[in-house]
């Protein structure tokens, strides 16, 4: 297997696409709003997935966050609160805005593998600030280090609950980016001390199965690469001083913050200490440049992964429920 996550073109399989996928045997794929029909459609989909690389726990990703990052939506499927809407909650009454993001959550995972999919790239868990980019801030669950952690951890306690493993995102912390780095390459020059306020939710959910870096360059670690192509970020600060030992894969490496080829971001991530890719726009070029340019998988990689898709399990509770309970918390902020 290539240490690679794929994206697709449409809502089926291409020919050209099944023969790709076949031979380059990438780890998984992500699913975006151009994939996305219908219930009926989306299972189809996942299936043929699963099928075509004959894995049944091949890893299938979405972003549904909520809010402005949701690529399953009305008609076919309900409107999600972004994390700003917990973060009101919890400002008036803590624990029911715990209880709410967990419900949230578990629905969230319901509503994905009832279509056949079993990663979410949720919970945030950037600290927000007042100059943090609007591409972050409307999606964070706040300001404050143990608020975020607390919702971040009951978003994946939700997640798990659904039938769903989460990702943390966007490790080391995006919320001193004043850009947006799908267009540009933040550079953070906050002191290490300063950083440790970044550092706190990924710290306290270093547990967790799944990670994503951000590609952002921190003068106080290193002022020549962004944190995605960084063995000094990725080994000292993820998974030293933050103890994440999950699965780490890249945010999307078409993002303009990187430069440079599909190939070379791919083989600079994986170099860097990355364990997979997402690549996310289903450019065969660029993919058939990705896929020669890596090696296999590596052992510790695989281990990762394997170990991350085994905590998946049966998913649990009603979907209506839950998304009542969290209604009636919420109507304290509405």
């Amino acid at each position: 297997m290539k240490p690679v996550i794929f994206g697709l073109s449409g809502p089926v399989i291409t020919p050209d696409e099944g023969a790709f996928f076949r031979a380059a045997e990438p780890v998984g794929f992500i699913l975006f709003r151009r994939n996305v029909e219908t219930r009926a459609q989306l299972s189809a989909l996942t299936d043929s997935l699963r099928q075509l690389t004959g894995r049944a726990d091949v890893p299938i990703l979405i972003d549904q966050e909520g809010g402005r990052v949701a690529r399953m939506g009305p008609p076919e499927w309900p409107a999600f609160p972004a994390g700003p809407v917990f973060d009101r909650l919890y400002e008036i009454a803590p624990m029911s805005a715990i209880q709410a993001a967990r419900a949230n959550a578990q629905a969230l995972g319901l509503m994905l593998s009832e279509v056949g999919i079993n990663v979410d790239c949720l919970p945030l868990l950037d600290v927000a600030r007042p100059d943090t980019t609007d591409a972050i801030s409307t999606r964070t669950y706040g300001s404050e280090p143990m608020r975020v952690a607390a919702m971040g951890r009951a978003t994946l306690d939700g997640l798990a609950a659904g039938g769903v493993v989460g990702v943390i995102k966007h490790m080391p912390g995006h919320g001193r980016a004043v850009v947006d780095t799908h267009h540009h390459l933040p550079t953070v020059t906050a002191s290490e001390e300063e950083l440790e306020v970044d550092l706190e939710p990924f710290r306290s959910l270093a547990h967790a199965s799944m990670g994503m870096t951000s590609h952002i360059v921190f003068d106080a670690w290193d002022p020549d690469r962004p944190a995605t192509l960084s063995p000094i970020v990725i080994e000292q600060v993820i998974r030293g001083r933050i103890g994440f030992d999950g699965l780490l894969m890249t945010d999307d490496i078409d993002m303009k913050a990187l430069s440079g080829t599909a190939g070379q971001k791919a083989v600079g991530a994986v170099a860097a200490g990355c364990d997979l890719v997402l690549d996310c726009w289903a450019r065969m070029a660029e993919m058939e440049d990705i896929a020669a340019s890596l090696g296999n998988v590596g052992e510790r990689s695989r281990a990762r992964l394997d170990d991350a898709m085994a905590t998946i399990t049966p998913p649990e509770g009603e979907f209506d429920e839950l998304i009542a309970r969290r209604d009636a918390f919420l109507e304290l902020v509405r």
